[in-house]
């Protein structure tokens, strides 16, 4: 949470081969993808510290939890970085209400408290909305676990602000729950595509459950079968149209067809066997590569796909990525 990064902009062009003329010559294999470039114009720039009150009091690492770390949950949304769920120094929810990072100000705020904080959580967007889905509370409760609640970003009623009483009717609306609450074992990520939430019940390169809730219609239903079989590792939904996920066992990076209900290859690369998370957006997929200290940055318009890796600042690993406007700088 305390950097944010900047990419430099790279020229996408390809020379086109010059092609023979002789009807009988067999032409030349494909050359095989450029080796993974490190960007070498990038710039970290440190965010302001968020609201003091209430005090933020979350961890990452506990010694009980050796073989993994605790999720901080947080989500992009009306170019807005909301940070949403995480665990306190007791084991309890961190976050009685969202914090709220809008880059074009450079400034932080807070959402409308949550009926129930919680972690361990489902969280995602769509249409400029916020859900929360299942998780638990200070305790495992079965209501928790089988909510959904939404918060509108565009209500008019109340926008974004530092001033409390411009958000008292700011709140969270309570929508169709699960059937029941097996989604509240994991933090994972509820991806908006075309109207709908698409999500898994756990992470990583395994047989999953899969459900969809459409937020037209505020009804959930089964997630197609060759999505859910092809959703191994971490997925992100390009401006809520195109999907990509990185099977993170193999270092494939696939879009979702539709129409064949079927995750189509775009490219591999070692760089993304271990990936964690990924973000989509401008044309390009970014990857939290396995050891969390390098980003994988992937330009799917280009053609063959480029990639290039982005280190971060020393000292310090990735977390969560998003893809936000750039952070409005004060004039010098």
């Amino acid at each position: 949470m305390a950097y944010s990064i900047k990419t430099s902009i790279t020229d996408t062009a390809t020379k086109k081969p010059h092609q023979t003329s002789k009807a009988n010559h067999r032409p030349p294999p494909p050359p095989p993808p450029p080796p993974p470039r490190t960007a070498s114009h990038t710039r970290w720039d440190p965010l302001p510290p968020p609201p003091p009150d209430p005090p933020l009091h979350l961890i990452l690492r506990h010694p009980s939890f050796i073989s993994r770390d605790l999720p901080i949950q947080s989500i992009s949304a009306s170019d807005r970085l909301i940070l949403l769920a995480a665990t306190s120094h007791s084991f309890s929810p961190a976050l009685p209400r969202p914090l709220v990072f809008n880059p074009l100000s450079g400034s932080w705020a807070s959402g409308p408290p949550l009926a129930t904080p919680r972690r361990w959580c489902a969280t995602g967007s769509a249409h400029d909305t916020v859900y929360v889905v299942s998780g638990i509370g200070s305790q495992y409760n079965t209501d928790v676990a089988k909510s959904l609640e939404k918060w509108d970003l565009q209500n008019k009623k109340a926008m974004v602000s530092n001033n409390r009483n411009k958000t008292s009717t700011w709140k969270w609306e309570k929508v169709k729950e699960l059937k029941d609450g097996r989604f509240s074992r994991e933090a994972i990520d509820a991806v908006g595509w075309r109207g709908k939430l698409c999500m898994v019940n756990m992470k990583g390169d395994a047989a999953k459950e899969g459900i969809v809730y459409d937020t037209k219609k505020d009804a959930w239903e089964d997630m197609p079968d060759g999505m859910v079989a092809g959703w191994r590792g971490p997925v992100a939904a390009m401006n809520e149209e195109v999907m990509y996920v990185v099977d993170e066992a193999r270092g494939v990076l696939r879009k979702y067809d539709p129409e064949r209900d079927y995750w189509e290859r775009i490219m591999e690369s070692e760089r993304l066997i271990g990936a964690q998370q990924i973000a989509a957006g401008g044309g390009r997929v970014c990857v939290i590569c396995g050891g969390s200290t390098e980003l994988a940055v992937l330009d799917v318009v280009a053609l063959p796909v480029r990639l290039w890796v982005v280190k971060t600042p020393p000292g310090f690993e990735a977390f969560r990525i998003h893809i936000l406007p750039r952070i409005s700088q004060p004039d010098i």
